[in-house]
Protein backbone atom coordinates (compact mmCIF):
# COMPACT_ATOMS: atom_id res chain seq x y z
CA UNK A 1 0.00 0.00 0.00
CA UNK A 2 1.37 3.41 -0.96
CA UNK A 3 2.00 5.90 1.82
CA UNK A 4 2.14 8.85 -0.60
CA UNK A 5 -0.16 11.84 -0.02
CA UNK A 6 -1.07 14.65 -2.41
CA UNK A 7 -3.08 17.12 -0.31
CA UNK A 8 -3.26 19.00 2.98
CA UNK A 9 -6.05 18.72 5.53
CA UNK A 10 -7.50 22.25 5.57
CA UNK A 11 -11.00 23.50 6.46
CA UNK A 12 -12.46 20.05 6.96
CA UNK A 13 -11.26 18.44 3.74
CA UNK A 14 -8.31 17.49 1.57
CA UNK A 15 -6.99 20.54 -0.27
CA UNK A 16 -4.50 20.55 -3.14
CA UNK A 17 -1.22 22.34 -2.33
CA UNK A 18 -0.45 25.76 -3.77
CA UNK A 19 2.77 24.47 -5.36
CA UNK A 20 4.23 21.19 -6.60
CA UNK A 21 6.96 21.13 -3.92
CA UNK A 22 7.17 17.81 -2.07
CA UNK A 23 8.80 16.32 1.00
CA UNK A 24 10.48 12.93 0.71
CA UNK A 25 9.98 10.70 3.73
CA UNK A 26 13.10 8.54 3.93
CA UNK A 27 13.47 5.34 5.94
CA UNK A 28 16.35 5.79 8.41
CA UNK A 29 16.96 2.04 8.17
CA UNK A 30 17.07 1.48 4.41
CA UNK A 31 17.83 5.08 3.35
CA UNK A 32 15.10 4.63 0.73
CA UNK A 33 12.17 6.96 0.05
CA UNK A 34 9.02 5.41 1.50
CA UNK A 35 6.58 8.25 0.73
CA UNK A 36 6.19 11.72 -0.70
CA UNK A 37 3.86 14.37 0.69
CA UNK A 38 3.23 18.00 -0.26
CA UNK A 39 5.55 20.60 1.21
CA UNK A 40 3.60 23.61 2.45
CA UNK A 41 4.27 27.02 1.02
CA UNK A 42 3.55 30.33 2.71
CA UNK A 43 0.26 30.37 0.81
CA UNK A 44 -0.74 26.98 2.22
CA UNK A 45 -0.02 28.19 5.75
CA UNK A 46 -2.09 31.32 5.13
CA UNK A 47 -5.00 29.15 3.94
CA UNK A 48 -4.75 26.92 7.01
CA UNK A 49 -4.63 29.88 9.40
CA UNK A 50 -7.54 31.55 7.59
CA UNK A 51 -9.61 28.38 7.98
CA UNK A 52 -8.74 28.13 11.68
CA UNK A 53 -9.42 31.84 12.19
CA UNK A 54 -12.84 31.64 10.55
CA UNK A 55 -13.71 28.49 12.49
CA UNK A 56 -12.81 30.24 15.74
CA UNK A 57 -14.42 33.60 15.00
CA UNK A 58 -17.59 32.31 13.33
CA UNK A 59 -17.78 28.53 13.61
CA UNK A 60 -19.55 26.25 16.05
CA UNK A 61 -16.59 24.70 17.88
CA UNK A 62 -15.78 27.50 20.39
CA UNK A 63 -19.51 28.04 20.94
CA UNK A 64 -20.26 24.45 21.86
CA UNK A 65 -20.59 23.59 25.51
CA UNK A 66 -17.65 21.75 27.07
CA UNK A 67 -19.84 18.64 27.23
CA UNK A 68 -20.49 18.82 23.47
CA UNK A 69 -16.78 19.14 22.70
CA UNK A 70 -16.00 16.30 25.11
CA UNK A 71 -18.43 14.05 23.21
CA UNK A 72 -16.58 14.64 19.94
CA UNK A 73 -13.17 13.95 21.50
CA UNK A 74 -14.61 10.80 23.12
CA UNK A 75 -15.51 9.60 19.62
CA UNK A 76 -12.00 10.46 18.44
CA UNK A 77 -10.53 8.48 21.34
CA UNK A 78 -12.49 5.40 20.36
CA UNK A 79 -11.38 5.64 16.75
CA UNK A 80 -7.76 6.24 17.80
CA UNK A 81 -7.77 3.18 20.07
CA UNK A 82 -8.65 1.00 17.09
CA UNK A 83 -5.61 2.30 15.15
CA UNK A 84 -2.85 1.97 17.77
CA UNK A 85 -0.95 -0.75 15.94
CA UNK A 86 -1.18 1.01 12.58
CA UNK A 87 -0.08 4.31 14.09
CA UNK A 88 2.89 2.71 15.85
CA UNK A 89 4.04 0.98 12.65
CA UNK A 90 3.73 4.22 10.69
CA UNK A 91 5.94 6.09 13.14
CA UNK A 92 8.57 3.32 13.13
CA UNK A 93 8.64 3.43 9.33
CA UNK A 94 8.95 7.19 9.01
CA UNK A 95 11.42 8.03 11.79
CA UNK A 96 13.01 4.72 12.80
CA UNK A 97 11.71 4.27 16.33
CA UNK A 98 12.17 0.63 17.39
CA UNK A 99 8.82 -1.12 17.12
CA UNK A 100 9.24 -2.30 20.71
CA UNK A 101 9.20 1.37 21.77
CA UNK A 102 6.53 2.39 19.27
CA UNK A 103 4.11 -0.29 20.44
CA UNK A 104 4.79 0.74 24.05
CA UNK A 105 4.82 4.54 23.74
CA UNK A 106 4.53 6.06 20.27
CA UNK A 107 0.78 5.37 19.95
CA UNK A 108 -0.54 3.96 23.27
CA UNK A 109 0.78 6.97 25.22
CA UNK A 110 -0.97 9.52 22.96
CA UNK A 111 -4.22 7.60 23.39
CA UNK A 112 -3.70 7.62 27.17
CA UNK A 113 -3.28 11.39 26.93
CA UNK A 114 -6.64 11.70 25.17
CA UNK A 115 -8.34 9.71 27.91
CA UNK A 116 -6.58 11.69 30.63
CA UNK A 117 -7.53 15.05 29.15
CA UNK A 118 -11.13 13.89 28.78
CA UNK A 119 -11.26 13.02 32.47
CA UNK A 120 -9.75 16.39 33.37
CA UNK A 121 -12.12 18.30 31.07
CA UNK A 122 -15.18 16.68 32.67
CA UNK A 123 -14.17 18.16 36.04
CA UNK A 124 -12.50 21.36 34.85
CA UNK A 125 -13.86 24.63 36.34
CA UNK A 126 -14.85 26.18 33.01
CA UNK A 127 -16.98 28.76 34.84
CA UNK A 128 -17.20 29.13 38.60
CA UNK A 129 -18.29 31.78 41.08
CA UNK A 130 -16.10 32.71 44.00
CA UNK A 131 -16.60 35.17 46.84
CA UNK A 132 -15.24 38.60 46.01
CA UNK A 133 -13.56 41.01 48.40
CA UNK A 134 -16.14 43.79 47.91
CA UNK A 135 -19.27 41.98 49.02
CA UNK A 136 -20.40 40.28 45.80
CA UNK A 137 -19.38 37.15 43.94
CA UNK A 138 -17.01 37.11 40.97
CA UNK A 139 -17.53 34.65 38.11
CA UNK A 140 -14.23 33.35 36.76
CA UNK A 141 -14.38 31.88 33.27
CA UNK A 142 -11.85 29.85 31.29
CA UNK A 143 -12.32 30.87 27.66
CA UNK A 144 -10.43 29.48 24.62
CA UNK A 145 -7.23 31.30 23.80
CA UNK A 146 -8.00 31.32 20.05
CA UNK A 147 -6.09 29.93 17.08
CA UNK A 148 -3.24 27.68 18.17
CA UNK A 149 -0.14 26.83 16.11
CA UNK A 150 0.94 23.35 17.23
CA UNK A 151 4.48 22.42 16.18
CA UNK A 152 5.64 18.91 17.18
CA UNK A 153 9.10 17.41 16.55
CA UNK A 154 9.99 14.18 14.74
CA UNK A 155 11.13 12.02 17.66
CA UNK A 156 7.76 11.31 19.33
CA UNK A 157 5.42 12.97 16.84
CA UNK A 158 2.04 11.75 18.08
CA UNK A 159 3.01 12.00 21.74
CA UNK A 160 3.90 15.67 21.34
CA UNK A 161 1.10 16.65 18.93
CA UNK A 162 -1.57 15.08 21.15
CA UNK A 163 -0.38 17.09 24.16
CA UNK A 164 -1.31 20.19 22.17
CA UNK A 165 -4.22 19.33 19.88
CA UNK A 166 -6.47 17.59 22.42
CA UNK A 167 -6.36 20.19 25.23
CA UNK A 168 -6.66 22.98 22.65
CA UNK A 169 -9.77 21.39 21.14
CA UNK A 170 -11.33 20.64 24.52
CA UNK A 171 -10.81 24.29 25.48
CA UNK A 172 -12.63 25.43 22.32
CA UNK A 173 -9.58 26.55 20.34
CA UNK A 174 -8.93 25.86 16.69
CA UNK A 175 -5.56 24.50 15.58
CA UNK A 176 -3.02 24.56 12.78
CA UNK A 177 -0.57 21.67 13.05
CA UNK A 178 2.83 21.79 11.33
CA UNK A 179 4.40 18.33 11.49
CA UNK A 180 8.14 17.94 11.13
CA UNK A 181 9.25 17.19 7.55
CA UNK A 182 10.81 13.90 8.68
CA UNK A 183 7.57 12.56 10.20
CA UNK A 184 4.41 13.89 8.52
CA UNK A 185 2.66 10.57 7.87
CA UNK A 186 1.22 9.97 11.33
CA UNK A 187 -0.57 13.33 11.27
CA UNK A 188 -2.42 12.32 8.11
CA UNK A 189 -3.86 9.33 9.92
CA UNK A 190 -4.72 11.55 12.89
CA UNK A 191 -6.54 13.97 10.56
CA UNK A 192 -8.65 11.15 9.15
CA UNK A 193 -9.66 10.07 12.65
CA UNK A 194 -10.49 13.62 13.77
CA UNK A 195 -12.59 14.10 10.64
CA UNK A 196 -14.46 10.85 11.22
CA UNK A 197 -15.08 11.81 14.84
CA UNK A 198 -16.95 14.92 13.71
CA UNK A 199 -14.52 17.75 14.46
CA UNK A 200 -16.00 20.71 12.50
CA UNK A 201 -14.39 22.19 9.42
CA UNK A 202 -11.46 24.45 10.23
CA UNK A 203 -11.09 23.32 13.84
CA UNK A 204 -7.97 21.31 12.90
CA UNK A 205 -5.75 22.00 9.89
CA UNK A 206 -2.50 20.20 9.02
CA UNK A 207 0.31 21.47 6.77
CA UNK A 208 3.73 19.82 6.78
CA UNK A 209 6.85 21.80 6.06
CA UNK A 210 10.28 22.87 7.15
CA UNK A 211 11.77 25.75 9.11
CA UNK A 212 10.63 28.58 6.84
CA UNK A 213 7.03 27.38 6.98
CA UNK A 214 7.26 27.10 10.76
CA UNK A 215 8.63 30.63 11.10
CA UNK A 216 5.79 32.00 8.98
CA UNK A 217 3.21 30.16 11.07
CA UNK A 218 4.72 31.36 14.37
CA UNK A 219 4.75 34.99 13.23
CA UNK A 220 1.34 34.87 11.55
CA UNK A 221 -0.97 37.61 12.90
CA UNK A 222 -3.90 35.20 12.76
CA UNK A 223 -2.32 32.92 15.39
CA UNK A 224 -3.06 33.62 19.07
CA UNK A 225 -0.83 30.99 20.70
CA UNK A 226 2.14 28.85 19.73
CA UNK A 227 2.73 25.44 21.34
CA UNK A 228 6.15 24.07 20.38
CA UNK A 229 8.23 21.03 21.26
CA UNK A 230 11.80 20.91 19.96
CA UNK A 231 15.29 22.23 20.45
CA UNK A 232 16.14 24.99 22.88
CA UNK A 233 17.74 27.01 20.06
CA UNK A 234 14.51 26.98 18.05
CA UNK A 235 12.51 27.63 21.21
CA UNK A 236 14.47 30.81 21.90
CA UNK A 237 13.63 32.13 18.42
CA UNK A 238 9.96 31.24 18.78
CA UNK A 239 9.82 32.79 22.25
CA UNK A 240 11.37 36.01 20.93
CA UNK A 241 8.81 36.26 18.13
CA UNK A 242 5.92 35.57 20.48
CA UNK A 243 7.25 38.03 23.04
CA UNK A 244 7.46 40.79 20.47
CA UNK A 245 3.84 40.16 19.46
CA UNK A 246 2.61 39.46 23.03
CA UNK A 247 1.42 36.12 21.69
CA UNK A 248 0.81 33.28 24.12
CA UNK A 249 3.46 30.58 23.96
CA UNK A 250 4.39 27.28 25.58
CA UNK A 251 7.77 25.68 24.91
CA UNK A 252 8.83 22.12 25.73
CA UNK A 253 12.53 22.09 24.97
CA UNK A 254 15.74 20.15 25.53
CA UNK A 255 17.21 18.32 28.48
CA UNK A 256 20.40 16.85 29.88
CA UNK A 257 18.92 14.89 32.72
CA UNK A 258 20.92 13.33 35.53
CA UNK A 259 20.26 9.94 37.12
CA UNK A 260 21.71 9.91 40.64
CA UNK A 261 22.69 6.45 41.88
CA UNK A 262 22.88 6.46 45.68
CA UNK A 263 25.19 4.12 47.57
CA UNK A 264 22.35 1.84 48.68
CA UNK A 265 20.87 1.38 45.19
CA UNK A 266 20.14 -2.09 43.83
CA UNK A 267 22.58 -1.99 40.92
CA UNK A 268 20.94 -4.69 38.82
CA UNK A 269 17.54 -2.97 39.02
CA UNK A 270 19.13 0.44 38.43
CA UNK A 271 20.97 -0.63 35.29
CA UNK A 272 17.89 -2.40 33.96
CA UNK A 273 15.92 0.82 34.44
CA UNK A 274 18.62 3.04 32.95
CA UNK A 275 19.02 0.79 29.90
CA UNK A 276 15.59 2.08 28.90
CA UNK A 277 15.58 5.55 30.40
CA UNK A 278 19.04 6.62 29.18
CA UNK A 279 18.68 5.50 25.57
CA UNK A 280 14.92 5.24 25.02
CA UNK A 281 13.85 5.75 21.42
CA UNK A 282 17.50 5.21 20.41
CA UNK A 283 18.49 8.12 22.65
CA UNK A 284 16.23 10.52 20.78
CA UNK A 285 14.25 11.69 23.81
CA UNK A 286 14.38 15.01 25.66
CA UNK A 287 13.90 13.28 29.05
CA UNK A 288 16.66 10.69 28.51
CA UNK A 289 18.86 10.17 31.58
CA UNK A 290 22.13 10.79 29.76
CA UNK A 291 24.23 11.77 32.78
CA UNK A 292 24.60 8.97 35.33
CA UNK A 293 26.01 10.21 38.63
CA UNK A 294 27.66 7.41 40.63
CA UNK A 295 29.16 7.52 44.15
CA UNK A 296 32.93 7.27 44.08
CA UNK A 297 32.76 4.22 46.38
CA UNK A 298 30.81 2.27 43.70
CA UNK A 299 31.98 4.12 40.60
CA UNK A 300 33.76 1.32 38.73
CA UNK A 301 30.97 -1.09 39.62
CA UNK A 302 28.39 1.24 38.09
CA UNK A 303 30.55 1.90 35.02
CA UNK A 304 31.08 -1.80 34.33
CA UNK A 305 27.40 -2.61 34.74
CA UNK A 306 26.28 0.22 32.45
CA UNK A 307 28.91 -0.60 29.85
CA UNK A 308 27.73 -4.21 29.74
CA UNK A 309 24.04 -3.34 29.83
CA UNK A 310 23.91 -0.47 27.34
CA UNK A 311 26.82 -1.65 25.21
CA UNK A 312 25.13 -5.03 24.78
CA UNK A 313 21.79 -3.71 23.54
CA UNK A 314 20.64 -5.03 20.16
CA UNK A 315 20.95 -2.51 17.33
CA UNK A 316 19.17 -2.97 14.01
CA UNK A 317 16.02 -2.89 11.92
CA UNK A 318 13.40 -0.87 13.83
CA UNK A 319 10.66 -3.20 12.55
CA UNK A 320 12.31 -6.19 14.26
CA UNK A 321 10.67 -6.74 17.70
CA UNK A 322 14.05 -7.76 19.14
CA UNK A 323 15.67 -4.41 18.26
CA UNK A 324 16.41 -2.16 21.24
CA UNK A 325 18.30 0.63 19.44
CA UNK A 326 17.17 1.79 16.02
CA UNK A 327 18.70 4.32 13.63
CA UNK A 328 18.96 8.05 14.03
CA UNK A 329 16.17 9.89 12.21
CA UNK A 330 18.43 11.36 9.52
CA UNK A 331 22.00 11.27 8.26
CA UNK A 332 22.66 14.71 9.74
CA UNK A 333 21.66 13.37 13.16
CA UNK A 334 23.90 10.33 12.76
CA UNK A 335 26.83 12.61 11.88
CA UNK A 336 26.05 14.90 14.84
CA UNK A 337 26.08 12.03 17.34
CA UNK A 338 29.28 10.55 15.85
CA UNK A 339 30.97 13.93 16.23
CA UNK A 340 30.02 14.05 19.92
CA UNK A 341 31.42 10.57 20.46
CA UNK A 342 34.71 11.66 18.89
CA UNK A 343 34.60 14.86 20.96
CA UNK A 344 34.19 12.88 24.18
CA UNK A 345 37.39 11.01 23.45
CA UNK A 346 39.18 14.26 22.59
CA UNK A 347 37.99 15.77 25.89
CA UNK A 348 39.64 12.91 27.78
CA UNK A 349 36.64 10.78 28.70
CA UNK A 350 37.24 7.02 28.85
CA UNK A 351 35.29 5.03 26.27
CA UNK A 352 33.94 1.86 27.91
CA UNK A 353 31.29 0.84 25.36
CA UNK A 354 30.49 1.71 21.75
CA UNK A 355 32.39 4.40 19.90
CA UNK A 356 32.42 5.87 16.43
CA UNK A 357 31.58 3.83 13.36
CA UNK A 358 28.67 1.62 12.32
CA UNK A 359 27.41 -1.08 14.69
CA UNK A 360 28.52 -4.60 13.87
CA UNK A 361 26.54 -6.31 11.12
CA UNK A 362 25.11 -3.11 9.59
CA UNK A 363 26.34 -1.55 6.36
CA UNK A 364 23.53 0.93 5.70
CA UNK A 365 21.11 3.06 7.67
CA UNK A 366 21.78 5.99 9.99
CA UNK A 367 22.93 3.94 12.95
CA UNK A 368 25.11 4.79 15.94
CA UNK A 369 26.74 2.38 18.38
CA UNK A 370 25.26 2.72 21.91
CA UNK A 371 28.10 4.41 23.77
CA UNK A 372 29.10 4.81 27.41
CA UNK A 373 31.81 7.19 28.64
CA UNK A 374 33.49 6.99 32.05
CA UNK A 375 35.76 9.52 33.83
CA UNK A 376 33.53 12.32 32.59
CA UNK A 377 33.89 15.76 34.13
CA UNK A 378 30.58 17.61 34.23
CA UNK A 379 32.22 20.58 32.52
CA UNK A 380 32.88 18.54 29.37
CA UNK A 381 30.68 19.31 26.39
CA UNK A 382 29.40 15.72 26.29
CA UNK A 383 28.05 16.34 29.82
CA UNK A 384 26.60 19.77 29.12
CA UNK A 385 25.16 19.62 25.60
CA UNK A 386 22.15 17.63 24.44
CA UNK A 387 23.45 14.97 22.05
CA UNK A 388 20.11 13.31 21.24
CA UNK A 389 21.54 9.89 20.60
CA UNK A 390 22.47 6.74 22.57
CA UNK A 391 25.42 8.29 24.42
CA UNK A 392 25.71 8.14 28.22
CA UNK A 393 28.23 9.88 30.49
CA UNK A 394 29.08 8.44 33.93
CA UNK A 395 30.21 11.08 36.43
CA UNK A 396 31.62 10.45 39.92
CA UNK A 397 30.40 12.34 42.98
CA UNK A 398 31.42 12.68 46.65
CA UNK A 399 28.36 12.72 48.89
CA UNK A 400 24.71 13.44 48.16
CA UNK A 401 25.12 17.23 48.27
CA UNK A 402 27.79 16.97 45.60
CA UNK A 403 25.50 14.80 43.47
CA UNK A 404 22.70 17.38 43.67
CA UNK A 405 25.18 20.15 42.84
CA UNK A 406 26.38 18.32 39.74
CA UNK A 407 22.83 17.51 38.66
CA UNK A 408 21.94 21.20 38.91
CA UNK A 409 25.09 22.30 37.08
CA UNK A 410 23.29 22.39 33.74
CA UNK A 411 21.49 24.88 31.55
CA UNK A 412 18.61 22.42 31.44
CA UNK A 413 16.04 21.33 33.99
CA UNK A 414 13.55 18.95 32.42
CA UNK A 415 13.78 15.57 34.14
CA UNK A 416 15.87 13.41 36.44
CA UNK A 417 15.89 10.29 38.58
CA UNK A 418 17.36 8.99 41.81
CA UNK A 419 18.01 5.30 42.53
CA UNK A 420 17.93 4.19 46.15
CA UNK A 421 16.55 1.67 48.61
CA UNK A 422 15.26 4.55 50.76
CA UNK A 423 12.31 6.36 49.17
CA UNK A 424 12.44 9.18 51.74
CA UNK A 425 16.10 9.78 50.92
CA UNK A 426 15.13 9.80 47.25
CA UNK A 427 12.43 12.36 47.95
CA UNK A 428 14.98 14.60 49.66
CA UNK A 429 17.17 14.43 46.55
CA UNK A 430 14.15 15.16 44.33
CA UNK A 431 13.42 18.30 46.35
CA UNK A 432 16.94 19.57 45.74
CA UNK A 433 17.25 19.02 41.99
CA UNK A 434 15.96 21.90 39.85
CA UNK A 435 13.88 20.10 37.25
CA UNK A 436 10.22 20.12 36.27
CA UNK A 437 9.80 16.35 36.63
CA UNK A 438 11.58 13.72 38.67
CA UNK A 439 11.40 10.00 39.38
CA UNK A 440 12.42 7.78 42.28
CA UNK A 441 13.60 4.37 41.00
CA UNK A 442 11.58 5.00 37.85
CA UNK A 443 10.56 7.69 35.40
CA UNK A 444 7.03 7.32 34.12
CA UNK A 445 5.07 10.36 33.01
CA UNK A 446 1.69 10.61 34.69
CA UNK A 447 -0.67 12.48 32.38
CA UNK A 448 -2.67 13.77 35.35
CA UNK A 449 0.39 15.77 36.48
CA UNK A 450 2.04 18.79 34.84
CA UNK A 451 5.06 18.16 32.62
CA UNK A 452 7.62 20.76 31.61
CA UNK A 453 11.00 22.20 32.43
CA UNK A 454 12.96 24.70 34.48
CA UNK A 455 15.62 26.97 32.98
CA UNK A 456 16.41 26.38 29.29
CA UNK A 457 14.11 23.37 29.16
CA UNK A 458 11.11 25.53 28.40
CA UNK A 459 8.11 27.57 29.45
CA UNK A 460 4.67 26.43 30.52
CA UNK A 461 3.37 22.96 31.28
CA UNK A 462 1.68 20.12 29.44
CA UNK A 463 -0.67 17.44 30.87
CA UNK A 464 -2.90 17.65 33.90
CA UNK A 465 -5.32 20.52 34.58
CA UNK A 466 -2.35 22.85 34.16
CA UNK A 467 -1.84 21.63 30.59
CA UNK A 468 -5.48 22.17 29.71
CA UNK A 469 -5.36 25.64 31.27
CA UNK A 470 -2.53 26.63 28.88
CA UNK A 471 -5.17 26.86 26.14
CA UNK A 472 -7.53 29.17 28.01
CA UNK A 473 -7.71 32.83 28.88
CA UNK A 474 -9.09 33.81 32.29
CA UNK A 475 -11.98 36.26 32.41
CA UNK A 476 -13.38 37.74 35.62
CA UNK A 477 -17.03 38.85 35.57
CA UNK A 478 -17.97 41.16 38.46
CA UNK A 479 -21.53 40.69 39.68
CA UNK A 480 -23.60 43.54 41.12
CA UNK A 481 -23.31 44.30 44.78
CA UNK A 482 -26.28 43.07 46.79
CA UNK A 483 -28.84 45.79 47.54
CA UNK A 484 -28.31 47.73 50.74
CA UNK A 485 -30.65 46.74 53.55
Amino acid sequence: MSLDRDAFYIDGGWRAPASDATLRVVSPHSEEVIATVPEASVGDVDAAVAAARKAFDEGPWPRMTPAERIAVIEAFSGLYAAKLTEMAELISLEMGSPTSFSQLAQSPAPWMQIESFLAIAREFPWEAARPGSLGSDVVVRHEPVGVVAAIPPWNVPQFTVMSKVVPALLAGCTVVVKPAPESPLDCYLMAELLHEAGVPAGAVNIVAGGREVGQHLVAHPGVDKVAFTGSTAAGRQIGATCGEQLKRVSLELGGKSAAIVLEDADLAATVEGLKFLSVMNSGQACVAQTRVLAPRSRYEEVVEALAAGIGGMQVGDPMDPATEIGPMVAQRQQERVQKYIALGQEEGARLVAGGVGMPDGLDRGWYVRPTVFADVDNRMRIAQEEIFGPVVSVIAYDGVEDAVRIANDSDYGLAGTVWTADVEAGLQVARGVRTGTYGINTYTMDFAAPFGGFKASGLGREFGPEGLGQYTELKSVYLPLPPAE
